[in-house]
């Protein structure tokens, strides 16, 4: 560059715009317009400028024309970003399937072992196969809520982008909400199914630990709802039908959520779908957590998988708000009504997806073509209405949710200044819980009530019963208590469940008990008495049981008592009235005049043709008895009298070679059925129990050796019935009362009793031969 001449200027009389100041202590520079008027002579150079361009792969955006079908993984896989997984997830056992996992593998264990052996165990294969495929139907038809909670939060549970790449034969992810932001926990696009277009959107879980911190666990922050939103007007615009997919535990509540507007966002979502003039479905694939997933969730049709749950708040939550504890998740689980069945009995849900036995990650693919189904059956409904009537459904099915009364009068409300009504105090009795009484004040009240019932039991009123009904009530209250806490302390508490249901759907009128269940209930039953004295309250129990056995007979005695009185009197009132008869009067003084005519002084002495005479009347006596005590409703049975029964004992002595014989044959079954079973293992450990306890044994050893002999007699018992014992023994008995009834003649046999005079004598004289009932 030529160099140029520079000159002092003085400040003054030129512009400061006009000036190139340097930064020295006095002014120098040069005017623009002299700058403009120098001449730059530059070197000249050749110089050319050139760029290389790079081969770089070829996209073709959004989708190819000519796709290749055959792709590995498939065409949406391999034009996503979302790519299989490349190692396999590790499976997960959850906390009520680990009885299905020791059975599956007892039969791996088999098949190795016949691997190893050569042996043929086709058949134990087999049935313990059955019982696999039972054991799973079982479990996964009667789920409680908190199990359905934790197959929905199962971590490998088919995800959103999973569904959608099952049922979708084009899917374009579309990104951003257009304010700079892109939230990877909510994902949107634009999909065919069938050859319809939709617009899909729903949350995004992680299948692994690394995509969950990517995905934020599935919790959407604000930026997510707002590119929700901004594709939902994206749908409206180009009519387009939405389907969104909830399984999220809720929105992201940190504080720069809540500062960039969380609750704004998701309230802005709600009030934007309830005026979208295109259908929308949501599907609650997993979990739905409150308003995280309403923010999405404000559909025409919001169908469910069979164990996803939708809830306001988690039943953890709850249970720590309400029972100050976690551990109380099931009860809040049950008492929240958050599964697919219940929220459809509620008419918030309105369809359940079915799910294969073990969860939907039992079988994805399947899952995936239920939903597909669903998809198209409601979408085919939503169709056929028009914009007014499809908004009026939208609104309508939030309208309808819970309950309100009209016309219902309501106290007004109290102000500070009122007075309040002068109503007496009452105080109130603090009521003891059920189950919560001790043993020792229960036996204190049974005593009680005993000696009430003896005072009174010749008064007229009825409280003394009274208060016996009331203690049986609360002692069968105490017993059934104690069973359900010993039943639930041995873990048989949700299979007792199950089966209730089925007995009480099974005894129905129209259906008859199943083979199957009936063996259900008995095996649950022995597994009960095995292990029923090894609970915690068993002793309890034991004591609660016998205070209401004894009470009960103590009832029913009282009551015979009672039926036996008034029994007695009204036999005596007919008795009497068949005696004042006058034809029966008559036959007696004509009778009584016989014998005193004859001289006879007791019934041995009297002709045959007299005594024949006696025997006659007392049989038409006798009838008229019968008769008057079948007109009370009773069943009338003529008793032999002492002496034949002593005949008959002296028949058995015939029997007595036969008798010996089936006790031996009896003993020598009870010795096969001992040596044959486990019973003789039972018997050496009652001994050993027994040994053990010594003179003293406490409450444990008591309880044990009970159950043990419990055990022992049941199946002496059974082994019994199942033998031809029984059949030989009634046929001995057959064979005894046959000649004891043949081989008596009350002909032969003396009257001992002794001549009174009048109605006496009639009366002994029946009391000798025949007795009623």
């Amino acid at each position: 560059m030529a160099s140029i001449s520079t000159h002092s200027a003085a400040l003054s009389g030129s512009s400061a715009s006009d000036l190139l100041r340097s930064s020295s202590n006095g002014f120098s520079g040069i005017s623009l317009r002299d700058l403009a008027k120098v001449r730059f002579n530059p070197r000249r150079k050749d110089m050319t400028v050139s760029a290389k361009v790079r081969k770089v792969k070829k996209h073709e955006y959004p989708w190819p024309a000519d796709a290749d079908p055959n792709v590995k993984g498939g065409i949406l896989t391999h034009l996503s970003h979302f790519k299989p997984l490349k190692e396999t997830q590790k499976p997960v056992t959850l906390e009520f399937e680990k009885p299905l996992v020791l059975l599956e593998k007892k039969i791996n264990d088999v098949r190795k072992m016949a691997q190893e052996t050569g042996l043929d165990f086709s058949d134990q294969i087999l049935s313990l196969e059955n019982k696999y495929r039972q054991a799973l139907q079982d479990l996964y038809t009667h789920l409680t809520p908190i199990q359905r909670v934790s197959i929905a939060r199962h971590p490998n549970r088919p995800t959103f982008l999973d569904h959608v790449f099952n049922i979708t034969e084009k899917f374009v992810e579309l990104h951003g909400d257009r304010l700079g932001y892109d939230d990877p926990a909510i994902v949107t696009g634009i999909g065919t199914i069938d050859g319809r277009r939709y617009m899909f959107m729903g949350h995004q879980k992680g299948r692994n630990t690394k995509e969950n911190i990517r995905r934020n666990f599935g919790m959407p922050t604000p930026h997510g709802y707002r590119k929700a939103l901004r594709m939902m007007y994206y749908a409206d615009h180009h009519g387009f039908p939405i389907v969104t997919f909830i399984d999220t535990p809720g929105a992201y509540a940190d504080l720069k959520s809540e500062e960039l507007g969380q609750g704004e966002a998701i309230a802005h979502n709600l009030r934007t779908m309830f005026g979208l003039k295109v259908p929308i479905i949501s599907i609650v694939i997993g979990e739905g957590g409150s308003g995280g997933a309403l923010a999405i969730g404000c559909a025409n049709k919001l169908l469910m998988l069979e164990n996803a749950v939708f809830y306001v708040a988690s039943p953890e939550a709850c249970a720590a708000i309400l029972w100050k504890s976690a551990k109380a998740s099931p009860q809040a689980a049950e008492k929240l009504r958050i599964t697919a069945s219940e929220l459809c009995k509620l008419q918030i849900a309105d369809g359940i997806i079915p799910e294969p036995l073990g969860g939907a990650h039992a079988d994805p693919s399947w899952t995936s073509q239920q939903i597909k189904i669903a998809i198209n059956k409601t979408m085919d409904e939503l169709l056929m209405m028009d914009t007014e009537e499809l908004l009026k459904h939208r609104m309508m099915k939030f309208r309808k949710i819970g309950g309100f009364q009209e016309g219902v009068p309501i106290d007004p409300k109290k102000k500070l200044n009122m007075k309040k009504k002068e109503v007496p105090v009452v105080r109130k009795t603090k009521k003891v819980p059920v189950g919560k009484t001790p043993v020792q004040q229960l036996e204190v009240q049974v005593e009680k009530v005993k000696q009430e019932i003896l005072k009174a039991k010749e008064s007229s009123t009825g409280q003394p019963d009274l208060v016996l009904n009331k203690m049986i009530q609360k002692l069968k209250k105490e017993v059934d208590f104690e069973f359900s806490e010993a039943v639930k302390a041995m873990g048989l508490n949700d299979r007792l469940a199950t089966l209730r249901e089925q007995f009480s759907k099974a005894n129905s009128p129209d259906q008859l008990i199943q083979p199957a269940l009936k063996g259900e209930i008995e095996k649950l039953r022995d597994e009960i008495n095995q292990g029923l004295f090894k609970a915690p309250n068993y002793e309890n129990l034991r004591k609660k049981l016998d205070m209401l056995n004894d009470l009960s007979q103590f009832k029913a005695l009282s009551v015979r008592d009672v039926k036996e009185a008034s029994l007695k009197q009204e036999i005596n009132k007919k008795f009497a009235e068949v005696l004042s008869q006058p034809n029966v009067q008559e036959k007696y003084e004509a009778l009584r005049a016989e014998i005193e005519n004859s001289g006879a002084s007791t019934y041995s002495d009297l002709d045959p043709e007299l005594r024949k005479k006696i025997d006659n009347v007392k049989k038409e006596i006798q009838g008229e008895l019968v008769n008057a005590l079948n007109s009370l409703g009773l069943d009338v049975e003529v008793l032999t009298s002492k002496a034949q029964v002593l005949c008959e004992q002296s028949s058995l002595s015939l029997f007595k070679p036969k008798i010996e014989m089936l006790n031996e044959e009896i003993n020598q079954g009870i010795d096969s059925v001992v040596s044959r079973t486990d019973l003789k293992d039972k018997i050496e450990l009652l001994k050993l129990e027994v040994a053990k306890a010594g003179k003293q044994p406490d409450a444990t050893s008591k309880n044990r050796i009970w159950a043990l002999e419990q055990q022992i007699k049941q199946s002496l018992a059974a082994a019994l019935e199942s033998s031809d014992l029984k059949k030989k023994h009634e046929t001995l008995r057959e064979e005894i009362l046959e000649t004891a009834e043949s081989g008596f003649d009350p002909q032969e046999e003396g009257d001992s009793s002794v001549y009174g005079d009048g109605d006496a004598r009639i009366q002994m004289n029946l009391g000798a031969e025949h007795t009623f009932a």
